[in-house]
């Protein structure tokens, strides 16, 4: 026996979401259809309407309901550093340490040639005129140290360096509050790399 159409068509949309399979979405469709109808319409209406009114911000490329988001539009933060992460969560994350006072372009992803995934569909184009602005005096790479991650550093670090800007790249190694005996080998690795003098 087969789902009725509508069941179908719900089944089908939620597999789109990352790491749902088709039982995941079976599963969903049932509990949003029997238990939770109201839930399921607060979806459906949250989803419209941000699917209406949320966008890219036109310099740093993060969602927004603005043509220019909160964070670029604000005098407060310095011009001349531009920390590029991978996605919107990672920007979040930077905010959260309140360490960082410069301004972000968001690539809405990683190289990863396998999946598709090019220079243009994480906006090099885009990053390269914001990064040449005339203001812009430092570029943080601030990609994941994951095998995309560092390939997408990599590679947007020669794009910058041939225009001949300054680019950097966020340090790895012990975790605050980390212990030695506890950590992989490889992080450990790489914090006796990146050692810096005491001042």
């Amino acid at each position: 026996m087969r789902n009725p159409p509508a069941l179908e068509s719900l089944v089908e949309a939620l597999r789109c979401l990352p790491g749902v399979g088709p039982k995941s979405a079976l599963r969903m469709a049932y509990h949003l259809l029997q238990r939770d109808r109201v839930g399921a319409n607060g979806l459906a209406l949250a989803l419209h309407n941000a699917l209406q009114v949320v966008s890219h911000c036109e310099l740093c490329n993060t969602f927004s309901e603005q043509s220019i988001c909160p964070l670029c539009a604000s005098s407060n933060r310095d011009g001349k550093l531009l920390c590029v992460v991978e996605m919107p969560t990672d920007l979040m994350m930077l905010e959260q340490t309140q360490a960082y006072q410069g301004l972000y372009f968001v690539l809405m992803g990683k190289l990863s040639p396998l999946d598709g995934i090019g220079p243009r569909e994480i906006h090099l184009d885009k990053l390269l005129k914001r990064a040449q602005d005339g203001i812009v005096e430092e570029i943080i790479l601030a990609t994941n140290y994951t095998v995309e991650g560092e390939a997408t550093a990599h590679y947007v670090s020669e794009l910058l360096r041939a225009r001949g800007l300054k680019v950097s790249r966020i340090a790895r190694g012990l975790p605050m509050g980390g212990e030695i005996e506890h950590v992989d080998s490889g992080t450990l690795a790489q914090a006796m790399m990146e050692r810096r003098s005491v001042e």
